[in-house]
C-alpha cells in the first residue's frame, strides 16, 4: 500500500502543476482584459475591430467580420456600442447606396494609436519564433486539453480575452468621465493662461 501511495504522489504533483499552469494562463488573460477595459473602456475584440477600420478607413460589415474572424451578429453588436461612444460612423457607399459602410472617427484613430499590444499579438510573436515541430506539439496538447474540458465544440475566435466582447457600461462610463475631466482641466488651464497673459 505504501508503495502504491508513493507511486501516485509524483502523478498527483504533476496534475497539480498542470492545473496551476492552466490557472496562470486564465489569470493572465483575465488581467489583460480587465486592464484594457479599465484604461480604455474597450475589450480586445473592440480594439481589433477599430484597428481594422483605421487600417482600411472604410469597410462593409460583412468584410469587417470576415477579416477579424467574428460573427456578423457580434460585429454588429460591437459597432452599435462603438457608435454610441462616437468611435465609428455608418455611411452609405458612394458606389452603391444600398451598402452601409463603417468608418472610424478621429477619436477612434487616437484610441487605436494609444492602445497597448493585445495579449494574443504578443503570444503570436512568441509562437513565430518556435520550430514547426514545437508548434505542432503545443497544438496537439492544447487540443487534448480542450477535449478533456469538453470544450472542443465551443465556438471561439483566435483572440485571447475573457468576458463579453463588449465592454461593460460602467467601464465605459469611467473612461468617458475621465476623458471629459481631462478635457475640462485642459480648457481651464488654457483660460487661466489667457487671463494671466492677455
Amino acid at each position: 500500500m505504501q508503495s502504491v501511495s508513493k507511486d501516485m504522489a509524483p502523478q498527483k504533483d504533476i496534475s497539480e502543476q498542470v492545473l496551476v499552469a492552466l490557472r496562470r494562463i486564465v489569470r493572465a488573460i483575465d488581467l489583460h482584459s480587465r486592464r484594457l477595459a479599465q484604461e480604455f473602456g474597450l475589450t480586445g475584440p473592440q480594439v481589433i475591430l477599430l484597428r481594422e477600420l483605421v487600417r482600411h478607413g472604410e469597410m462593409h460589415v460583412a468584410e469587417l467580420a470576415k477579416n477579424i474572424s467574428l460573427s456578423h451578429a457580434t460585429v454588429t453588436d460591437i459597432l452599435n456600442r462603438l457608435e454610441k461612444r462616437g468611435l465609428i460612423e455608418r455611411t452609405r457607399s458612394l458606389l452603391d447606396r444600398r451598402r452601409v459602410m463603417v468608418v472610424p472617427s478621429e477619436a477612434a484613430v487616437v484610441l487605436v494609436e494609444t492602445s497597448p499590444p493585445l495579449l494574443h499579438e504578443q503570444f503570436s510573436s512568441q509562437l513565430e519564433k518556435l520550430e514547426e515541430w514545437e508548434l505542432t506539439q503545443i497544438l496537439s496538447v492544447l487540443q487534448r486539453v480542450a477535449f478533456m474540458m469538453d470544450a472542443q465544440g465551443v465556438e471561439a475566435s483566435p483572440l485571447l480575452a475573457t468576458g463579453s466582447v463588449t465592454a461593460e457600461p460602467e467601464m465605459i462610463e469611467v473612461v468617458t468621465r475621465t476623458e471629459t475631466n481631462q478635457e475640462t482641466a485642459t480648457k481651464d488651464e488654457a483660460q487661466e493662461t489667457d487671463r494671466i497673459n492677455p
